[in-house]
């Protein structure tokens, strides 16, 4: 079977489960197609205005009525189904159950960047979900300024520069550690590599992993580096460290530390410098801002053992969108 006729089988198979059916007896498909019609304009030319009639006024056709008269509407649904289905695959990129989950958001901006996302990584519906859960849109434009919260929505998350990777916090919420103090950075660490491949998709784009405990010696002095990823967008080493509790300045000190030394012994010279993220429980941002230059590749992001608060985030957002739009830059 193609890949086309596998996505064409997966739309009629979500779309034909009629027995299924609402408070009325209204097939939920039905409900959710009429929500897609609605929220993708863009079909309208290609859907004729006798099948858009018949998705509209499913409720006056399907009533408690005779056997005979409700298996003639099911087939006349059926048969919409399959025209309709034949214009949305290779106009659509996604399967139907992602389009589902994807008009559960209200925002255009938000819903667009979770389409272009979830196509260009090819997440499982699953995984869509839980990115929606866990806010990935707003915790990537808390990181950016207005342009680039504009270019989430049209573009998707673009990788150009050391700051593109950064998302604050990181949700750890799949390791299944509990918030308690009896763990220790030893459990996190290995919690993560249990979970690598969730790990993964939660770093975001281009990630490769290479090394726990990466040991490298100095001045007969050995080091030893928390997880050595390499971003093949970038081109260029990420080193983690992670930190149980709180950010002090020794910990970006240190990190700086790793990072002149992949740079300067590791890296070749056609790959681009090497980035430090340190992933701690707790930071204060004047600390961070104090101890780093400006340029620098080094970044400290919190990480949450739970799912994100959406509305904290969201109101986050639009209280940043509110100062930029006071200072005439939105």
């Amino acid at each position: 079977m193609t890949e086309r006729n596998m996505e064409a089988t997966s739309w009629m198979s979500s779309l034909n489960g009629l027995p299924s059916t609402g408070s009325r007896g209204v097939p939920n498909e039905a409900e959710a197609l009429s929500g897609f019609y609605r929220t993708y304009p863009e079909i309208r030319p290609t859907v004729s205005g006798k099948s858009v009639e018949g998705i509209e006024d499913r409720d006056r056709e399907i009533r408690p009525t005779p056997s005979d008269q409700f298996f003639q509407v099911r087939a006349n649904w059926q048969g919409m189904v399959q025209a309709l289905s034949a214009e949305f695959i290779g106009r659509f990129s996604l399967g139907w159950s992602h389009y589902v989950s994807l008009l559960t958001i209200d925002s255009p901006d938000e819903r667009r960047f979770y389409e272009i996302e979830a196509a260009q990584n090819q997440w499982s519906v699953r995984e869509l979900e839980r990115q929606i859960a866990n806010s990935l849109y707003e915790r990537l434009a808390l990181s950016r300024d207005k342009a680039e919260i504009h270019r989430l929505s049209r573009e998707g998350q673009v990788i150009e520069k050391a700051g593109d990777l950064i998302k604050d916090p990181i949700i750890l919420e799949f390791l299944g550690l509990k918030e308690r103090p009896a763990y220790s950075q030893s459990d996190l660490e290995s919690a993560i590599i249990d979970k690598l491949e969730t790990f993964l998709l939660e770093l975001g784009k281009g990630f490769l992993f290479e090394a726990r405990q990466k040991r490298f010696t100095f001045d007969s002095d050995h080091f030893f580096v928390d997880l050595v990823f390499y971003n093949r967008l970038l081109r260029c080493y990420v080193l983690i460290d992670l930190k149980r509790d709180k950010l002090v300045h020794q910990d970006l000190g240190q990190m700086q530390m790793y990072v002149n030394y992949f740079d300067r012994y590791v890296k070749t010279g056609d790959e681009l410098p090497t980035i430090g993220i340190v992933l701690c429980h707790r930071k204060q941002d004047a600390l961070v801002e104090l101890t780093l230059p400006r340029d620098a590749n080094i970044f400290a992001t919190k990480y949450q053992l739970y799912l994100s608060s959406k509305e904290e985030l969201r109101v986050e957002l639009e209280r940043i969108e509110a100062e930029l739009g006071a200072e005439g830059e939105w």
